[in-house]
């Protein structure tokens, strides 16, 4: 007698997610980058995807060469901050479209004005909501003058967040601090990055002619990022001047751009700034260093350091985030403990007096962030999604229609 087969495991439903954010490529930021990656990886899965982030320009319109839904809403300026903006609350607008066509998730990416009313109407909706956290915008404040409302900026981001179902953070570190702040069910999605984009073969002898180094004994000194205040860039310089009184033949390349860079420019002559890169012009700006400074102590994650690390640079920074994660210190990198200035200063020093160190941290850098990609991730976004979708109450779509009308 023959048996039936044993029936095989469906495949696993698609969803409807809706994604808000307030910057969005072709904005450069790292969440910019990160957030359009997962929305694509969603897209390639098969989900249906509906992006929400504000208009950037004036010319700014959904396009429908993307493999999902975007809605444009209105947003302000930032201070500061050109080319950026905040969206502004559009609670109305998006109950009218998630009557229509509910998700199955709202996930929320920032923590404006936009952010805030997109939790409240998947919440007046009943349609679960998810969120990240990828700033500690509670740590910038005294960046900018503001210490008095560190206090008030962390009960509001520790609100916005407990009204999720799920936080999502980068770091097992990071989820620690903020479940001490207040924050609940905070889970750790890890980040990646493209390891054959960020590769030591891009190392571009012209683009090392131009900025006046030929060799490692007159060693290329990156740091890449936006120049902003709360990214410590005075230690940056105060560092490389260590290093280049041992070494006078070292130079400092500065990739980046951003409110500080007029200000840095005038105080620290004499540097290479080498302004806003993309694509493969940064990739060959990493690889073609030979040392990377990273002085910033504000990170959630801090993509570049694994770019750098990936590019084949002897990377020096703090011990905590993506560099706490990745980098043992004399193995394949040098860490300062958190907030010593004077160690990160010893620690830049010593390292451009050695180009053997330089290479060898370089060559295991890159051995370490070349086991690290992207797929786990979206594997991990995509798992966590799907767990909010189907630890509450299935969304009932023909109440969410008839909700307050």
């Amino acid at each position: 007698m023959l048996r039936e087969p044993a029936p095989s495991n469906p495949a696993p439903r698609k969803l409807r997610v809706a994604i808000v954010t307030e910057t969005y490529r072709p904005e450069i930021n790292g969440v910019a980058i990160t957030i359009e990656l997962m929305v694509d990886a969603l897209a390639r899965r098969g989900h249906s995807l509906q992006l929400i982030r504000p208009r950037q320009h004036a010319g700014d319109a959904a396009t429908a060469a993307c493999d999902y839904e975007q809605v444009l809403v209105r947003g302000a300026p930032i201070p500061g901050y050109a080319g950026l903006r905040v969206g502004l609350p559009a609670a109305a607008l998006l109950k009218r479209l998630w009557r229509t066509q509910p998700p199955d998730v709202v996930h929320v990416v920032t923590e404006g004005p936009l952010g805030w009313s997109a939790i409240n109407a998947a919440r007046a909706l009943g349609i679960p909501v998810t969120s990240d956290f990828h700033t500690n915008f509670h740590t910038y404040s005294a960046h900018y003058g503001l210490r008095a409302l560190r206090a008030l900026m962390a009960a509001y981001l520790v609100r916005l967040h407990n009204r999720a179902a799920m936080t999502l953070v980068p770091t097992e570190e990071l989820r620690a601090e903020l479940a001490a702040l207040g924050m609940r069910n905070l889970r750790v999605v890890a980040r990646g990055f493209d390891a054959q984009r960020f590769h030591p073969s891009r190392r571009n002898a012209g683009l090392r002619r131009s900025w006046g180094v030929e060799d490692v004994d007159a060693p290329a000194v990156v740091h890449v990022g936006r120049l902003a205040p709360e990214k410590n860039l005075d230690l940056l310089f105060h560092a490389f001047d260590a290093m280049r009184a041992a070494v006078p033949r070292a130079r400092l390349i500065i990739v980046g751009d951003g409110p500080e860079r007029r200000r840095l420019e005038r105080s620290y002559p004499g540097h290479r700034f080498a302004g806003m890169q993309t694509g493969d012009a940064l990739a060959q700006h990493y690889a073609s260093g030979d040392i990377f400074l990273y002085p910033s102590l504000t990170e959630t994650f801090g993509n570049v350091t694994v770019e750098a690390m990936a590019s084949g640079l002897a990377v020096v920074a703090y011990d905590y985030a993506a560099a706490h994660r990745y980098i043992v210190s004399g193995s394949n990198g040098l860490l300062a403990p958190f907030g010593d200035a004077e160690a990160f200063k010893a620690l830049a020093r010593r390292l451009v007096q050695s180009p053997s160190t330089i290479r060898m941290l370089g060559a295991n850098a890159r051995g370490t962030a070349s086991g690290i990609g992207w797929e786990p991730v979206f594997d991990a976004f995509e798992s966590e999604l799907r767990n909010v979708c189907t630890a509450g109450v299935r969304i009932d779509r023909a109440a969410v229609a008839g909700a307050g009308a």
